[in-house]
């Protein structure tokens, strides 16, 4: 941090504010009035200080000048504040029986004040003191808070603080950054000199143990990935606090009042010194854009958030990625400096362990395995210079370490890292260590750990320079949780679990496809496809074509053959081919399979893509996957498979259908008479059977018969699932044209978002409609309340006793939404070649609430008929597609009709809110 401050008089003129404050007191008598005239002087000065403290963050974005000029505001507030009380409120409080001394701690002790920092203050008190001088801190207190100021204290003499930092890791911690900030200055070095001899020695173990297990709680607290896209910048993995953590640890240590310091003593490079400054410069940085944009304490990092400061850190668009998407990356890169920050400084306290013994467990002498040392159940290089005498070795000991279940220590860590460059274009030539390499991304001891750990140490990226270009890449949207390169691990320890039989209840069908995957070259080939599915996003062009001509290239490197290498390409290639297809088509359509059949064509290959797919899907996010999209994608691979094997889909498909009733026959028995089970199965046909699990068709069963009963002509059902953040609906009603519009504009008005709906009619003319919904902010539509009245609106719009129009869906249904925050271009396709019998009409755009309601609605206005629909929602963005005939049952083949749908299709896709701001506009000019 800096060590001076430019124009201190221009935050604040502490000599004209005391004289200030000097007039006041002698003019006019101590009381109400005087603590007025002080407390609007001071909150002058204090406001004045703090808006030139902000035109110059804005003007030249320094958070380590900000933090410095904040801190010495407020130094000069409160010690301008002091001598008022202690000079004209309390006069003598001071006296024979001594000062107190005002002490800064935590990070104002530190001098990191934030522009919406709490101010921590001590007030250390002399043994014996007049009680005036505790009415003194009482009346400095009060006038702080006043200010609108948040302030936290305490009031203890130099034997209590002892005391309670022995006793409390909190406390001990606070006095470690104590800051002298006015009084009695012996007093402080008193209490400073104390510290030091009597809590330091023969307890830096206790202490370093607590702040790292303090760090490792506020990581699983917040998530352990490092790459959650909205992150904490002060307590999330690889922010602040973590670089707090290490300065707290090496100021107990040392008595360093700096990290910088360490390089001085040899415990510590200047390389690894100038990073820790980067990376505390950048963070602070960050932090004061914060505080600033939302004017109070924020340390999330959300997606409203990062486009503005992207845009004021001076983050453009370049190489295919957006300002925001570059700040981002730079933001994951910082943390992941942090995290090896942390590795090498575990490394010189394991190292300070072998030279100085005491306050630290003796680690033993080290053993040996394959080459390497085992210390502490980690391994390490058994040379200073082992990688650089052997690059390959950076490789071998991860595969060592994999193979043992062990982790590499900080030191061999710490040893890569000042290796780095030597992992070259000769390494990735190097036989032996694509080998090593093939082997830990294909094991079956779950490869996600050790690309983790490789990952982290930068080592991956070196290795293969393709995959370093996503490391830390993110999509600044609402639908991938992770960094690109934190979603590739992820999917690979999902395949892994597949693979060991650990997610039959979440995807009985890719697990059950797994198990078949004998062949070990297919079996290659698919974990390197998965490493390499998403390795081209943020380039210029199609990230799956791109992807596979890295495969074609890195397949040969790695020792594949040549049929491994086209497979890998191919699965790469095609890797979103099958959620297209199942999220987006009719998978009863013939012609659906069929075209999807043309690009697949191998049954090998389809249990590939299955898999893959299945792993792709379920690593984006915690509530990405559920048993709704994991039931679409095993109709589509069955029917596929169905057709592929000998064109006998109708029977298989039939089949499946009486496999399916069986299943439900026996549920149904301990509460079904068999006249009554055998009326039930002849309501559904063949596809209604394949779609569900047998608890759903038992739950439609039981709905069914007590709308029968009740002879109700309208029966809604509601589930919660709270773990996936969605509600389900189900509507039993008689079908007719426009049902699913109107039961849409119900769900708007009652401020339901529709992520995905399943249209279903039985045989008996009756309609089975499900809805999974969500309320605005993402989450599942779970008060009981507005479940009541979402029932009253479906059931009032049905009745044609509730106005259903898009500018009063629009009123009603009108909230703020994150979706706001990103901008989908809208697009509407009209295809008449993916079904010999419907006109396949796809829409994409920015998902809203009504959204769905403009769209089905005017499709009903256009007199086409919804036989089915598929709506899915990526984070902000929908693709709805819907299967439609027109009032003669055919499709729609009429070039001037076509472009009357998209031409009306893409007026609904327009939000009504962004017309209004001009409409309001125009009137107000008109009215003038």
């Amino acid at each position: 941090m800096r060590q001076t401050i430019k124009h201190q008089r221009e935050i604040i003129d502490r000599q004209a504010l005391q004289e200030r404050l000097d007039a006041i007191a002698k003019a006019t008598p101590s009381g109400a009035a005087r603590r007025g005239q002080v407390l609007e002087a001071l909150k002058a000065a204090y406001q004045a200080g703090y808006a030139e403290m902000r035109r110059r963050f804005e003007a030249a974005g320094l958070g380590d000048e900000t933090l410095l000029e904040h801190t010495f505001l407020i130094d000069q507030i409160v010690r301008l504040i002091h001598d008022f009380a202690l000079a004209y409120e309390f006069p003598g409080a001071a006296g024979k029986r001594g000062a107190m001394a005002v002490v800064a701690v935590g990070g104002y002790g530190r001098g990191e004040m934030f522009p919406h920092s709490d101010i921590d203050l001590l007030f250390l008190m002399p043994k014996r003191h007049d009680a005036k001088l505790e009415k003194a801190v009482e009346f400095m207190l009060y006038l702080l808070w006043d200010l609108g100021l948040k302030v936290g204290h305490s009031t203890r003499s130099v034997a209590e603080c002892i005391k309670q930092g022995r006793a409390d890791i909190t406390i001990r911690t606070a006095l470690l950054e104590a800051r002298w900030l006015w009084g009695d200055q012996a007093l402080f070095q008193e209490l400073m000199t104390r510290y030091r001899a009597d809590i330091v020695p023969g307890t830096q173990e206790q202490f370093v143990e607590a702040k790292l297990a303090e760090r490792n709680e506020r990581h699983a607290k917040l998530g352990e990935p490092r790459y959650v896209l909205e992150p904490n910048v002060k307590d999330g993995k690889g922010g602040l606090r973590d670089l707090h953590t290490l300065y707290w640890i090496a100021k107990y240590l040392y008595g360093v009042g700096d990290v910088v310091e360490l390089v001085a003593l040899g415990h510590l490079s200047k390389g690894a010194a100038q990073r820790f400054a980067k990376a505390q410069q950048f963070l602070w940085t960050v932090r004061c854009h914060m505080h600033f944009i939302t004017d109070r304490m924020d340390d999330r990092l959300t997606f409203e958030m990062q486009p503005d400061i992207a845009k004021r850190m001076r983050y453009t668009n370049h190489g295919g990625s957006s300002g925001v998407e570059r700040f981002m990356k730079h933001y994951f890169l910082i943390a992941k400096d942090v995290g090896d920050l942390t590795r090498i400084f575990c490394a010189l306290l394991e190292d300070q362990n072998k030279r100085h013994p005491r306050g630290f467990r003796s680690a033993g002498a080290p053993k040996e395995l394959e080459g390497f040392l085992v210390e502490n159940a980690r391994l390490n290089a058994p040379e200073d210079d082992t990688f650089a005498k052997k690059p390959v070795e950076m490789i071998r000991i991860f595969h060592v370490a994999h193979e043992h279940s062990m982790d590499v220590h900080p030191q061999a860590l710490s040893q890569m890292t000042r290796n780095m460059k030597r992992i070259d274009a000769a390494l990735r030539r190097d036989p032996e260590a694509n080998r090593l390499f093939l082997e830990m991304l294909t094991s079956k001891m779950d490869p996600a750990r050790a690309l983790r750990h490789m990952n982290e140490a930068g080592v991956l990226g070196r290795f293969v320079p393709d995959f370093g270009r996503v490391v830390a890449q993110m999509q600044y949207d609402m639908y991938h949780v992770y960094t690109v390169d934190e979603h590739t691990i992820q999917a690979m320890g999902i395949l892994h679990r597949l693979e060991r039989g650990e997610l039959q209840d979440e995807a009985p069908a890719a697990s059950e496809v797994m198990c078949t995957i004998a062949n070990e070259n297919s079996r290659r080939a698919l974990y390197l496809a998965l490493f390499l599915h998403d390795i081209a996003k943020g380039r210029n062009g199609d990230h799956s074509d791109l992807g596979a001509e890295i495969a074609l290239k890195m397949g040969p490197r790695l020792g594949l053959t040549e049929e491994e290498t086209e497979t890998a390409s191919w699965l790469v290639k095609q890797h979103l081919l099958m959620t297209r297809t199942a999220y987006k088509r009719d998978i009863d359509d013939p012609k659906t399979i069929a075209d999807f059949i043309s690009v697949v064509q191998s049954p090998e290959r389809l249990k590939l893509l299955l898999v893959l797919t299945v792993a792709d899907v379920r690593a984006v996010g915690p509530n990405v996957w559920n048993a709704w999209k994991a039931g679409l994608l095993r109709s589509l691979y069955y029917n596929a498979f169905d057709m592929m094997s000998g064109g006998i889909r109708l029977e298989r498909f039939e089949r499946r259908a009486a496999q399916a009733q069986d299943a439900l026959r026996i549920a149904m028995k301990p509460v079904f008479s068999e006249d009554e089970i055998e009326a039930h199965l002849a309501r559904g046909y063949p596809s209604y059977w394949i779609s569900f699990d047998t608890a759903t068709h038992l739950r439609h069963a039981l709905l069914m018969r007590e709308a029968d009963k009740a002879q109700q002509p309208l029966t809604i059902d509601s589930r919660v699932h709270e773990s996936q953040g969605v509600t389900e609906i189900t509507v039993y009603t008689g079908d007719h044209a426009g049902l699913f519009s109107r039961i849409a504009g119900a769900m708007a008005l009652s401020g339901a978002s529709i992520v995905d709906a399943k249209i279903i009619t039985m045989t008996n003319g009756m309609a089975l409609d499900t809805f999974l919904i969500q309320d605005a902010d993402g989450g599942a539509f779970s008060s009981s309340t507005r479940l009541a009245k979402l029932s009253i609106n479906i059931e009032q719009a049905l009745g044609d006793r509730i106005r259903l129009n898009r500018d009063v869906i629009a009123r009603r249904a009108a909230t703020h939404s994150r979706n706001d925050l990103f901008r989908v271009p809208p697009r509407v396709i009209v295809d008449n070649t993916a079904s010999e019998a419907y006109t396949v009409i796809e829409i994409n755009g920015g998902d809203r609430i009504g959204l769905l309601y403009d769209v089905t609605s005017t499709l009903t206005r256009l007199n086409l008929q919804i036989a089915s629909a598929h709506i899915s929602t990526y984070g902000e963005r929908v693709v709805d597609v819907f299967y439609v005939k027109d009032l003669f049952g055919l499709r729609v083949d009429h070039e001037r009709k076509i472009k009357d749908i998209r031409t009306a299709l893409l007026d609904a896709l327009r939000d009504p809110a962004e017309a209004e701001a001009p409409a309001a506009k125009a009137a107000m000019v008109a009215a003038q």
